[in-house]
């Protein structure tokens, strides 16, 4: 089983499954769908995006009790990177820790285990996960895909990630009135209306000096149609990126008041945060059996990113993202541990049996 792992990681490296690569992405969609031709495939397609349910039996469960899902498409690299290199216990490419090699363990997991349990057990992959994953994980979750617990293999160093922060992106526009700019007080310039709501929202949303669990807003992108520098621009655009944590409910509500007179907002995506109760009896059980396995304490916490699982979570399915041991993501130098993913092969396969096993009450840790 690890050389199978270890063969099929490097054989998608070596895929430039780039989110823009549709033939690289059909190519590794298919590749790993060849290892499943035993069971049940589903296949869905929305704006030329692929993606495919596997399962048991000839007809979809109308829930799952878990579905694992997992994405080919990657943050792409450099031509080097594509070729996989084994150094020690570690193998190094592009996308191999988000989460080529993840999704592997996950993969050959679900083939040994389907058959053997009782309950409705899926397996989701997707192809545009690093695009917001809008015509994969959620078109399916739009076409009835439903399951008690998802679990998606983003890299975690073996953590539980059970809550993670939502997305906003918003366009915020300003109107003022032009004039020659050797005149500025027979206009007004609307960058500069923009720059006073820009300070405000600073002040309501100020940018953290290190890694700290709080909403934080991105100013991507500051325009205007005006071409001249001597004219005093009557409009201006700001684009925000706005990552949001459960507990802050009120987002939009906040930077609504804080909008000026004649000032307009465009709400471009309103993505769920992740927020699974931490005591859910799947992370319970799955923190028992990990702990067993790795023989260490295993930590639940909160993301910054985001994952597929929030797509689930405007259904009520709670979801976690879980995965072994790797660093590096979308840089020069990505690697995963290669015995991390045995490792995590075992819990998974352990984890979903010891689910069709009745068992005693799982104490809390």
């Amino acid at each position: 089983m690890k050389e199978d792992i270890l063969d099929l990681a490097q054989a998608f490296v070596s895929i430039p499954s780039n989110p823009d690569n549709k033939e690289a992405l059909d190519t590794i969609l298919n590749l790993a769908l060849s290892k499943l031709s035993n069971f049940t495939i589903e296949r869905f397609e929305r704006n030329g995006v692929k993606s495919a349910l596997v399962y048991v039996g000839p007809v979809r469960p109308k829930k799952f009790k878990v579905l694992l899902n997992g994405h080919l498409d990657i943050i792409p690299g450099k031509p080097e990177q594509y070729t996989p290199v084994v150094k020690g216990k570690r193998l190094y490419g592009v996308g191999v820790m988000d989460m080529k090699a993840n999704l592997t363990s996950m993969l050959y997991a679900f083939a040994e285990i389907a058959h053997k349990v009782s309950y409705p057990l899926g397996l989701q992959l997707v192809t545009d996960e690093e695009l917001g994953g809008f015509d994969g994980t959620k078109y399916q979750v739009e076409q009835g895909v439903r399951a008690d617990f998802v679990l998606t293999s983003e890299p975690t160093n073996f953590d539980i990630v059970y809550k993670a922060r939502g997305i906003i992106w918003l366009k915020i526009s300003s109107r003022g009135k032009t004039a020659h700019g050797a005149y500025p007080w027979r206009g007004e310039n609307a960058i500069w209306k923009m720059h006073e709501f820009l300070t405000a929202l600073k002040k309501q949303y100020p940018v953290p000096a290190k890694e700290k669990w709080v909403t934080t807003v991105n100013v991507a992108k500051i325009e205007t149609n005006n071409q001249s520098l001597n004219k005093i621009p009557d409009d201006c655009t700001v684009s925000l990126d706005i990552r949001y944590i459960p507990e802050d409910t009120k987002v939009l509500q906040k930077i609504k008041k804080l909008l000026p007179k004649g000032f307009s907002m465009e709400v471009l995506t309103d993505e769920p945060a992740l927020d699974t109760d931490a005591s859910n009896r799947y992370i319970q059980m799955l923190q028992s059996v990990s702990s067993k396995i790795l023989k260490k304490k295993i930590i639940k916490r909160g993301a910054f990113g985001s994952s597929d699982a929030r797509h689930f979570a405007r259904y009520k399915c709670p979801g976690i993202e879980f995965g072994p041991i790797g660093e590096g993501i979308g840089s020069d130098n990505e690697w995963v541990d290669i015995p991390s993913l045995e490792k995590f092969n075992t819990i998974l396969t352990t984890f979903l049996l010891e689910l069709d096993t009745p068992s005693a009450p799982i104490k809390k840790r």
